[in-house]
């Protein structure tokens, strides 16, 4: 085919004629037709780029809670996730007697909001009754102390009552969590030649005694708490008592904006506790 046998055929037209004839004689259809004005070239959208990579989520370990306005701070806020050298901070030992009870499991949420770690003594007979709350306070970071099975006075007793006492409650425990408690705590603070013979561990009492058991008043707690506690001291709670538990986060909060570092007591003298226990104030640093 040549343009004398179509004489008005040139161009566009041309090529189109052509392709015709081509398709006509093969069958075929080419793989990329040629553009025209009746058919222009089909436009492929571009590859849209392929997404980055996210980067691999790293917890920040820091406490889920937050108040809902900011504290004063009085002094530096610590980072509960590091483990705090008392020497070089300030460090309170929050205490509980007598539990676990009912409310045991809310002052481990209130705990954990803070990411404190605190020291229960326990009674035997207690353990017994609720083994998973003591389970679940050890797997939680807690410490965990011996307080008799039954809460009697220990120097009204004879040698072989207070090894019954304490020996029952150290299988309780052991059976509940698995540990053996490596404190005692005597009901009352009450003590004597035998009972120092016999606990074969570091007796341990107090330096503030919010008496929560008498006052059952929430506001108390926690303003005696405040106002009494010093580097080094250990505080003595109740978490039998609703009252108590209430007023935690409360002491929580304002402890922390001061600058205060919640550990166990063992922590609180380096894991070697004298062999009676008070406080630590000539050991943890910041005293004033």
């Amino acid at each position: 085919m040549n343009s004398a046998m179509r004489p008005g055929l040139s161009g566009i037209g041309m090529a189109a004629a052509m392709l015709a004839v081509t398709t006509a004689l093969t069958g075929a259809t080419p793989a990329h037709p040629t553009p025209s004005p009746t058919h222009p070239a089909p436009t492929h959208p571009a590859p849209s780029p392929s997404p980055e990579p996210k980067p691999e989520h790293k917890p920040d370990h820091k406490p889920d809670h937050k108040p809902d306005h900011e504290p004063d701070q009085t002094g530096p806020t610590p980072d509960p996730a590091e483990k705090a050298d008392c020497l070089k901070v300030k460090c309170v030992a929050l205490t509980f007697d007598d539990g676990p009870g009912p409310y045991t499991g809310t002052l481990l949420r209130h705990l954990a909001k803070y990411q404190a770690r605190a020291t229960f003594f326990v009674v035997g007979r207690n353990v017994a009754a609720n083994p998973d709350v003591v389970r679940r306070t050890v797997e939680a970071g807690h410490e965990l102390g011996n307080h008799t099975w039954s809460h009697p006075d220990l120097t009204r007793l004879s040698p072989a009552a207070i090894k019954s006492q304490l020996a029952r409650t150290d299988r309780a425990v052991e059976s509940a969590a698995g540990v053996v408690p490596g404190l005692v705590r005597p009901p009352y603070g009450a003590m004597d030649r035998d009972v120092r013979r016999l606990a074969h561990r570091p007796l341990v009492l107090w330096s503030v005694d919010t008496l929560d058991w008498r006052y059952r008043d929430s506001a108390r707690v926690a303003r005696v708490s405040l106002k009494r506690v010093r580097p080094g001291s250990v505080i003595l709670f109740h978490d039998i008592h609703p009252t108590t538990v209430k007023a935690l986060p409360r002491v929580l909060k304002g402890l922390s904006a001061r600058g205060y570092r919640f550990v166990t007591v063992g922590e609180l003298f380096g894991g070697r506790p004298p062999k009676v226990v008070h406080n630590a104030r000539r050991l943890s640093g910041g005293a004033k």
